[in-house]
């Protein structure tokens, strides 16, 4: 009975919680690159900073201005594409704004077309029960 008694007072993992000290930390950098000049680096250690450049496929791209380039036509005329991609799409917006502008307008016309003959045949029975009361 005695016994139960102790193992209930035990707790299963101990009585307080106390975690092991961790190691000191490291120095970030044994070499002493981060104390040099770009200049001496990229002689150093022959470091060109550029835009990233990459093969894909047999073509090499180029990462300008926030877009993926291709340099095996050049870079002039894989601008030039981009650019000229880029006036189609608007080009094709404005045409379908201009299409549906001419329906609207097609629209208008059948409509004024529509009154325009209502208008006509009234006059016309107006004329007709005119030339009856003479």
């Amino acid at each position: 009975m005695e016994d139960l008694k102790k193992a209930l007072k035990m707790p299963l993992f101990g009585n307080t919680f106390s975690p092991k000290k961790t190691p000191p930390r490291k120095s970030a950098s044994l070499s002493s690159l981060h104390t040099l000049d770009r200049s001496t680096r990229e002689i150093e250690l022959g470091l060109e900073y550029g835009p990233p450049v990459m093969n894909i496929g047999g073509q090499s791209w180029k990462f300008e201005e926030g877009q993926w380039i291709t340099e095996s036509g050049g870079n002039a005329s894989g601008r030039e594409l981009q650019r000229l991609k880029k006036r189609n799409v608007q080009l094709e917006e404005e045409n379908n704004l201009l299409k549906l502008k001419i329906e609207v307008l097609m629209d208008m016309l059948t409509e004024t077309t529509v009154e325009y003959h209502l208008m006509e045949k009234e006059v016309e029975d107006i004329k007709t029960q005119h030339r009856r009361k003479k």
